[in-house]
């Protein structure tokens, strides 16, 4: 059984572990077939994964609407995560949290997920042009007409936070957050402890980098856009491997692989943080579910954090025109 928790004060209960679903779809090279991709988050649900993350700009539009057909037998059981912000709904164009731009993704976002309503609308980048108040009052008046049931923010910083929260109460902020990368840990998580907001890591497992089964040598598809991301690098990759060799070793002693390693410690960082790896295949999607049973006892986090002061990550986690998009 995967445990329940609670996103922050929100009352919204999700699986300790949730579904990122970009994947299937966008991302990381072709799209996976559509029966297979249907197979994998129905074996989620039936893993006891509760918890399934989208967005419009996914695609675009296509991974919604295979959430929507792969969850409608048991739309009423499952949380479902998705996102507005771009002009569009295209993530290559600008930025656009205007009122009348929220408003029509809500309603295209139902329509392709097969629902009445959306458990948790995350505005997917701060866009500089719109004052997040407004983007908060609007989500306000979303919540009154019964189509979102709870909102969030998406690599937004400490102030935008504070701003947003103060209109209408944020449930949850989603951010990169892993072993690979630790720089939430400065400012952001004290901020949600103290506001009572949960927190939902993207790429928990270093964009795959932390299952151990990406090396110097390794090819990504053409369409892989880790292609453009300085910490792939080869020469980072191998500069990196350091981590990943200490997971190996931490996985050998605790009978577990280096991604259950990796989303165990996150799971140990606080009670209402809630990982979301990623995956295309039913044998990773099970290993990562077995996360939930590995322990970390306070020793053991104690020497990872040893070990990790010895081990520097080199590279940037984004290319200069994405990582412009956070922290706002």
């Amino acid at each position: 059984m995967i445990p329940k928790r609670i996103l922050g004060n929100s009352g919204l209960e999700v699986s300790a572990l949730g579904l990122g679903c970009m994947g299937l779809s966008f991302g990381y090279g072709p799209a996976t077939d559509k029966k297979e991709a249907v197979q994998l988050i129905r074996a989620a649900y039936e893993g006891d994964i509760t918890f399934f993350d989208t967005a419009e700009c996914y695609g675009p539009f296509t991974n919604e609407e295979l959430l929507g057909e792969a969850l409608a037998p048991f739309r009423d059981k499952v949380v479902i995560a998705t996102k507005f912000g771009f002009e569009d709904g295209d993530s290559k164009k600008g930025l656009d949290s205007s009122p009348e731009r929220i408003k029509a993704v809500a309603e295209a976002s139902l329509k392709r997920l097969k629902t009445d309503y959306i458990d948790l609308f995350y505005q997917h980048r701060v866009d500089p042009n719109i004052p997040i108040e407004e983007v908060a009052g609007t989500i306000k008046d979303l919540i009154s007409e019964g189509k979102i049931r709870h909102w969030g923010l998406s690599e937004a910083g400490v102030e935008t936070i504070r701003k947003a929260h103060s209109v209408q109460p944020v449930a949850a902020l989603q951010s990169e957050y892993s072993l690979f990368y630790r720089e939430p840990e400065k400012q952001v998580i004290p901020t949600l402890e103290e506001l009572g907001i949960g927190f939902v890591p993207f790429s928990p497992l270093g964009k795959g980098f932390l299952t151990g089964a990406i090396s110097e040598t390794t090819k990504f598809d053409p369409s892989d856009f880790r292609n453009t991301v300085p910490r792939f690098s080869e020469e980072n990759r191998k500069a990196n491997q350091a981590l990943v060799d200490l997971l190996k070793d931490i996985a050998a002693a605790k009978e577990a692989t280096p991604a259950q390693i990796a989303l165990a410690w996150l799971l140990a960082r606080k009670p209402w943080i809630v990982p979301i790896p990623g995956t295309t295949k039913l044998n990773r999607l099970r290993e990562n579910i077995g996360a939930v049973n590995v322990q970390l006892s306070d020793d053991e986090l104690n020497d990872i954090e040893k070990a990790l002061e010895n081990i520097e990550i080199v590279g940037a986690r984004y290319p200069t025109q994405l990582q412009d998009r956070v922290g706002k």
